[in-house]
């Protein structure tokens, strides 16, 4: 039985929600740093850091993993020559979420997703 299975949604349907999500993860590995909505912030979280634990062993097969799932070559690149060697000795968390003031058009929960070490 799958009682209690469903995910977060984001009122979208599964296509249009891996690519919003997969041009977060592309956006927030070139910039360090996104300012989205709380509950996208807290989605993505998960998959950046696993992104991040990937660019921790440079091998062919972790550099398409990446590929898979960045948009860019250049976001790939960044996470196997910058972010990676940067939490080399560093076991998990590597981003947190700040929160801030509500957003004023539709009083949405604004975050931002960050790198914890710059």
């Amino acid at each position: 039985m799958r009682h209690n299975r469903k995910g977060k949604v984001l009122g979208r349907t599964k296509a249009p929600r891996e690519a919003l999500m997969r041009s977060l993860a592309t956006s927030f590995v070139v910039y360090e740093k996104i300012k989205t909505t709380k509950a996208k912030a807290k989605f993505l979280k998960p998959i950046v850091e696993k992104l991040i634990t990937l660019g921790k062993t440079d091998t062919l097969h972790n550099r398409r993993k990446a590929m898979e799932y960045l948009y860019t070559d250049g976001a790939v690149k960044k996470v196997f020559e910058v972010l990676g060697p940067r939490f080399k000795e560093r076991k998990g968390g590597y981003t947190r979420v700040v929160k801030l003031s509500p957003r004023v058009n539709d009083a949405a929960e604004m975050a931002i997703l960050e790198v914890v070490e710059k």
